[in-house]
């Protein structure tokens, strides 16, 4: 766990470095901005799409497997920008290979999703911002016999991140979200499981 928290470190420090270079560049406007401000500052406004690699790690409500693993997706959105502030909504649906066996229980968390609102502030190409809204994911289960009994539940999420503007239309993210998918009721546990996690994830988008 020290070495990805580490290696997040290393992204930022990265990140932060090719920001300084990239702040020389001439972006130009990529988007209209929503008031006046000077041309040559990085605009954040308007439509995005990228994809992402990370890892996260969890435990079961009610259920001592801990299922962790590889996760990557894609996420789209769109900013508005004012001044320095810059609000935005976005969404994403991942591929998750977190998996967990204990005992005659295996859980795993085959995919999952979010919708977040994003609010942040920018230092010209960099953006640091909170973000918070609705998740939703599948929880499956399995024990002895092969039985298997799967749940898609809603829940929530919040984190935080940072985004730097490499080129034009280019960025480049690190983010950490903690998600909570609700319990529903597991009828080969006998037991109300649901699947709370941490994400920490790295990506890229492209701005229209």
């Amino acid at each position: 766990m020290s070495r990805i928290v580490l290696a997040a470190v290393a992204l930022v420090a990265t990140l932060c470095t090719s920001s300084a270079l990239a702040a020389d560049l001439a972006y130009g406007s990529r988007q209209p901005y929503t008031v006046a401000q000077p041309l040559n500052m990085y605009s954040w406004a308007g439509p995005y799409i990228g994809g992402n690699l990370g890892w996260n790690w969890g435990g079961v409500d009610n259920n001592p497997t801990k299922p962790s693993g590889f996760v990557g997706g894609a996420q789209a959105g769109y900013n508005w920008q004012t001044g320095p502030w810059v609000f935005g909504i976005e969404g994403d649906i991942q591929g998750n290979g977190a998996s967990d066996t204990f005992a005659p229980w295996k859980f795993s968390n085959p995919w999952f999703g979010t919708v977040r609102g994003r609010a942040g502030y920018a230092i010209n190409n960099v953006l640091l911002y909170g973000t918070g809204g609705l998740a939703f994911g599948e929880l499956t289960g399995q024990t002895f016999g092969g039985l298997s009994e799967s749940h898609t539940n809603a829940g929530w999420t919040l984190g935080l991140g940072a985004e730097v503007g490499l080129a034009r239309n280019w960025s480049a993210k690190v983010e950490y979200l903690y998600v909570d998918l609700n319990d529903s009721n597991f009828t080969i546990t006998g037991a109300q499981n649901g699947y709370h996690f941490g994400l920490l994830r790295a990506g890229v988008n492209y701005h229209f």
